[in-house]
């Protein structure tokens, strides 16, 4: 039972780790385009010649 406090403080810190690293994606524009990404595959490669 000793271990109990260690494992919600660890998994405290993991979640705040993920919280943090999705609000600095968020404020960076990682999520603002999403029509893009649905239709890329519809559109050719262009090659450079």
């Amino acid at each position: 039972m000793s271990v109990m406090p260690l494992l919600v403080i660890c998994s405290i810190l993991v979640a705040g780790g993920f919280l943090l690293a999705f609000l600095f994606a968020t404020r960076r524009g990682q999520y603002d385009d999403l029509g893009t990404p649905a239709v890329r595959m519809l559109f050719d490669d262009v090659e450079p010649k």
